[in-house]
C-alpha cells in the first residue's frame, strides 16, 4: 500500500491544512481530525485575509459566494474560491485556494486542496481531494457501505482496516473523475489517473492510469 501513503498522494504545500496530516501515514487517518483542526486553525488565520462569518466559519475575503449557497461550520474557505448557487457545505470542510464548489454540490467532512473543482451536482463526503483534482458533473463519493460495516481499503490481496464507518474516496493530485461516476467507500485513486465516465470504482487505482472498468485499467503513455 506504499502508493496510498500521504507522501505519494499529495503535495502538502498546496493546502492550508498541511498540519492536519502530521503524525499520519495514510490520508484517511486525518478524517476524524478535521473538525477539531478547523476550530484550532481558524482563530489563528490572518484577519487581513480571512473574515469570521459565523460560529467556526472563516472565509477569505476574496472568496465569491452566491446568495443561495448554504454554509455550516466548522469551515475554512481559502482565497479566490467560488461557491456557486445551491452549494451546500455542511460542516467539517476545508476548501483550498482557487477552488470551485459548484451548483447543487454538497461537501461534508472533507479537505479540498488548492485548485480542486467539484463544479456540478457532486456529493463529496468523508473524502480528501488532492491538488487540481476534478470531479465531472454528477460524480459522487459513496461514503457508507450498504451493510454499514467498517471500511477496508483493498488493493488486490492487500487490505488495510481503517476503523472508519464513513470513508468516501481519497483522490491524489491531478485526478480526473468522469461524469456520473460513483466512487465506492474506501476508494483510493492515485495521482494523475483518469476515471472513465459512468464508472463504478472501488479499491486502489494506480497512479498514471486510465480506469475504463474494473477489469480494464491501463497505464498512461
Amino acid at each position: 500500500m506504499e502508493e496510498c501513503k500521504i507522501t505519494n498522494m499529495y503535495n502538502l504545500e498546496e493546502t492550508i491544512a498541511s498540519a492536519l496530516f502530521d503524525g499520519t501515514t495514510y490520508p484517511w487517518e486525518a478524517l476524524p481530525k478535521i473538525s477539531d483542526f478547523i476550530k484550532k486553525l481558524g482563530p489563528t488565520l490572518d484577519p487581513d485575509i480571512f473574515e469570521k462569518k459565523g460560529e467556526d466559519i472563516w472565509i477569505a475575503k476574496s472568496v465569491k459566494i452566491y446568495d443561495t449557497a448554504t454554509l455550516t461550520g466548522p469551515l475554512i474557505i481559502d482565497e479566490d474560491t467560488e461557491v456557486r448557487p445551491g452549494a451546500f457545505i455542511r460542516g467539517n470542510a476545508i476548501v483550498g485556494k482557487n477552488c470551485v464548489v459548484g451548483n447543487s454540490t454538497e461537501l461534508k467532512n472533507v479537505v479540498l486542496f488548492n485548485n480542486v473543482q467539484v463544479p456540478h451536482y457532486n456529493y463529496v463526503g468523508d473524502s480528501i481531494l488532492g491538488y487540481k483534482a476534478h470531479m465531472g458533473a454528477g460524480s459522487i463519493t459513496s461514503n457508507v457501505k450498504s451493510d454499514k460495516t467498517l471500511v477496508v481499503v483493498k488493493n488486490g490481496t492487500d487490505e488495510i482496516e481503517t476503523g472508519l464507518k464513513k470513508f468516501g474516496a481519497m483522490l491524489g493530485n491531478h485526478v480526473e473523475v468522469g461524469c456520473n461516476s460513483v466512487l465506492n467507500p474506501g476508494t483510493v485513486i492515485c495521482p494523475s489517473s483518469n476515471i472513465y465516465p459512468v464508472s463504478c470504482v472501488r479499491g486502489v487505482v494506480p497512479a498514471n492510469s486510465i480506469y475504463k472498468d474494473k477489469d480494464n485499467i491501463v497505464s498512461k503513455h
